[in-house]
């Protein structure tokens, strides 16, 4: 019962880690990668279809992305989509491939991108700790239901602490190594 209470914990820490890996990966650092079109959907015959459904995204150099359209007749809507997301892009379209340079990040929006970042992390420390309010109140009402001991109870909330302090650390790595790649010139 108590192993099941960590689990659930430890699990449910992982994924928020993950969500956090994911939602930094998104932001822009300057550097050509595949994943910052990700989030872009398109007007596919009436349907939003993801970008990556209808072309192949590949890094053409550090600094300019190549999409090749599976179907022609999209090239326009692809291009129009990108230009409408709020990522500040302008392709050119050349045939079938679609070129997205990335400007260079000024310094002023290198430090608004890392206050992004800074949010982010804190969004994924208060969803660490409120998993740990839980798997804790969990605990608190096998204890009220004399299911385990006063001291189980004790040793099960230090093992979730300690769960917490390694997600919580996790976090501030992945943040550190976001902060540094967006200060990179």
């Amino acid at each position: 019962m108590i192993n099941d209470i960590k689990d659930d914990a430890k699990a449910r820490m992982d994924k928020s880690v993950d969500a956090l890996k994911h939602t930094l990966g998104k932001l822009r650092t300057g550097r050509a990668h595949p994943s910052l079109l990700e989030g872009i959907t398109v007007e596919y015959y009436g349907a939003p279809t993801p970008l990556n459904q209808l072309a192949s995204i590949v890094a053409e150099d550090a600094r300019t992305l190549a999409i090749s359209v599976y179907d022609k007749q999209v090239t326009q809507a692809v291009e129009k989509a990108i230009m409408t997301s709020d990522l500040g892009l302008n392709p050119a379209s050349a045939g079938t491939v679609i070129r997205v340079p990335l400007p260079p990040l000024t310094e002023e929006r290198r430090k608004d991108m890392v206050k992004v970042v800074r949010a982010e992390g804190e969004q994924g420390r208060v969803a660490i700790r409120n998993i740990r309010r839980d798997a804790n109140n969990d605990l608190k009402a096998l204890l009220k239901d004399k299911e385990i001991s006063e001291d189980d109870e004790r040793r099960a909330q230090d093992d979730i602490q300690k769960l917490t302090d390694e997600a919580v650390k996790n976090v501030d790595a992945l943040l550190d190594a976001k902060e540094k790649e967006l200060m990179e010139v």
